[in-house]
């Protein structure tokens, strides 16, 4: 045996602070408006297929004198951004967090409540607003809870790998037509973000976990409330860990699962299970917490051996949270009164909510040129965390991690609010729903990741 001369370190450090972990039922009522699709012939819901949730993991350190917050709920996305200060301004004001250090993640299901409180006299409407007055008063209590009960812990991550997401950007030649729906041709991003929080004694107390797909297994055939895949995830990594969840849905403008559009529960529950089981094997491959694996020495054999050995490493605490604004670009739009106008005028149910939806968009970014947007960026110890309220595509986490490739890069769409689809500018000349559904203007995703890049560099 020869003992090395230097050991080469392989791992991210881990991080070390106070956690506290929650999980809440946020289940609406039946019969509350749920219609999310057009081609939907029913507006509310006639059962609950699964209980929608929300997660909580608190996080303080020594260093830092406020705490930041993870919320992530079992919902889909919001209409318009009054609805979304409503909610996010009560809590950040009823908890006494600032506003850079909480982050509402929605895993996007596309079987969940009807959130737009304009829709009172729509049928379930009536129960809209009510239902969020309840979610934000529950969402102020799980973080009070989470605050008040936190515990030592430590934070590892992990990066693996999940194939449940697909390309949905189908091109149908003899139409010339861009379509929502898997795309064979082209491969997708199947990057798997795991975190683990381990306690004093080694022991799991809840899990983070980032992947980019669009719960959209249930469609217009589906007539009951459910969190769609995200939904079983949470099952099974519980029943298998012991410990809630929390999910962050990833950059997945573009991913969706290859079999989507169904009113069958138990493919969304497959689906679930698929994401869960590719947790854990991340989770089975990782160092205990507060250890890493070391090059310790060669072995001569039947061939010279690489002997690797666990050691403990020193953790790190520091943590950092800000809010980057960002001005985007807008399409040349009709303004609020003129979108009115036509959905007055508009008899066709389709066109017409695809003209409500735009109204709500407009409405809430106004009738100028640009908008303000808002990032939050976070460090937790080596991790470096963007989440943003817009779809973008999933090159947005693939250019982020690919530029800081030795760290965990957490990223997240549909946080704290939600306006349209980031493309990038070259898909701008083709005739696709994520072109023409959003306000942004070619090369607002540009100017997303230019500016994103440009506040990672400068932090040391």
């Amino acid at each position: 045996m020869s003992s090395a001369n230097t050991k080469k370190k392989q791992f991210i450090r881990p991080f070390e602070g106070e956690f506290g972990i929650g999980q809440r039922d946020i289940t609406p009522p039946i019969g509350i408006n749920n219609k999310n699709w057009g081609a939907s012939s029913q507006a509310t819901a006639t059962g609950i297929h699964q209980p929608l949730l929300v997660t909580c993991i608190s996080i303080e350190t020594k260093s830092n004198s406020l705490p930041m917050v993870f919320l992530s709920a079992d919902l889909g996305w919001w209409k318009n951004m009054e609805d979304e200060a409503y909610v996010r301004n009560f809590i950040l004001e009823k908890t006494g967090l600032e506003e850079a250090s909480l982050l509402f993640c929605f895993s996007h299901t596309h079987a969940g409540p009807n959130l737009n409180r304009a829709d009172k006299d729509k049928p379930g409407g009536e129960l809209i607003a009510p239902y969020l007055d309840t979610l934000r008063e529950i969402c102020t209590e799980l973080i009070k809870e989470c605050l008040r009960n936190k515990v030592s812990g430590i934070l590892t991550w992990e990066y693996g790998t999940c194939n449940l997401a697909k390309n949905r950007d189908y091109y149908e030649p003899e139409r010339n037509q861009y379509f929502v729906g898997y795309n064979s041709s082209k491969s997708a991003d199947d990057t798997l973000l795991v975190g683990r929080i381990t306690d004093t004694s080694g022991g799991i107390m809840g899990t983070i976990v980032n992947y980019a797909c669009h719960p959209t297994t249930l469609a217009w055939d589906n007539l009951k409330i459910s969190p769609d895949f995200p939904g079983t995830f949470k099952k099974v990594m519980n029943e298998n860990t012991g410990a809630p969840s929390l999910f962050i849905q990833g950059a997945s403008g573009d991913l969706a699962p290859a079999e989507q559009y169904s009113g069958n529960v138990a493919l969304a529950e497959k689906h679930g299970r698929q994401l869960a089981f590719s947790a854990m094997a991340v989770l089975e491959s990782m160092s205990p917490a507060g250890k890493a694996l070391f090059f310790k020495e060669t072995v001569a054999s039947g061939a010279p051996l690489a002997i690797w050995e666990q050691e403990s490493v020193a953790a790190n605490s520091n943590v950092s949270a800000e809010i980057i604004t960002i001005e985007l670009p807008l399409k040349p739009w009709p303004s609020i009164k003129e979108l009115k106008q036509s959905i007055n005028e508009c008899e066709d149910p389709v066109l017409k909510e695809r003209l409500i939806r735009k109204l709500g968009v407009r409405s809430s970014i106004g009738d100028g040129i640009k908008v303000t947007v808002k990032v939050w960026y976070w460090q937790l110890g080596d991790c470096q965390i963007v989440v943003q309220p817009n779809e973008a595509y999933t090159v947005f986490q693939q250019t982020l991690r690919e530029k800081f490739s030795s760290t965990p890069v957490v990223v997240g769409n549909i946080v704290n609010g939600h306006i349209g689809y980031l493309p990038p500018k070259e898909l701008y000349d083709k005739d696709m729903y994520t072109v023409w559904q959003t306000p942004f203007d070619a090369g607002a995703y540009e100017v997303l990741v230019q500016e994103v890049l440009n506040k990672m560099n400068s932090k040391p």
